[in-house]
């Protein structure tokens, strides 16, 4: 398992990506959430859109591994399903989730799941990648820009930290840990 933390803006899916195009054998993890989707995104391919009603009850009936309420009414989480469909397929898991969320699922898989948390080198990089995204309102980024703050303290508590400065060296890097990972444990 690997799991893929990070405030958001800080290029996290794109490393995701990056990963998945160079492993064929790790297979991507959609989480649900009840917020509407953004740009391209495509449910059942980027996320689960869900109602909130309907997340709360996926809630209530133990159907997630991991969930959260990002933002006050924001839920994200991963579906139990999701690991079944994944390793039913013979595949390793990718997550690409909150850092709450990360941390709980390597509380859950201590010894299979590697936890890597991104990060621009500081908060003002991060609010720049925030505007040029063109995805947020004004409300929204300084939502993310408070919650960054709060994750940044939970780095330490990742098994790596890629700071993504130049975004080549921080794809190289996650390529790298998922190499190790998968060498020291297959």
């Amino acid at each position: 398992m690997f799991i893929f933390s990070a405030p958001s803006g800080s290029g996290k899916t794109t490393i995701v990506k990056h990963v998945l195009h160079h492993f064929p054998n790790l297979k991507f993890s959609i989480s649900a959430t009840n917020r509407a989707p953004r740009g391209k995104e495509k449910d059942g391919e980027d996320y689960y859109f869900l109602e909130t009603a309907a997340f709360q009850k996926k809630i209530a009936a133990s159907e997630f591994l991991e969930w959260e309420e990002v933002y006050d009414g924001r839920y994200y989480g991963t579906l139990k399903s999701e690991l079944k469909r994944i390793w039913d397929e013979g595949k390793h898991v990718v997550f690409d989730v909150d850092v709450v969320g990360g941390l709980n699922i390597k509380k859950q898989y201590p010894k299979k799941a590697l936890a890597i948390f991104i990060q621009t080198p500081d908060l003002k990089e991060l609010e720049n990648r925030l505007r040029k995204r063109g995805t947020d309102s004004e409300q929204d980024i300084q939502q993310r820009l408070n919650k960054a703050g709060e994750e940044m303290a939970y780095a330490q508590h990742f098994d790596h930290i890629i700071i993504n400065e130049q975004l080549e060296k921080a794809k190289e890097e996650a390529v790298f840990f998922v190499k190790k990972h998968l060498k020291n444990n297959t």
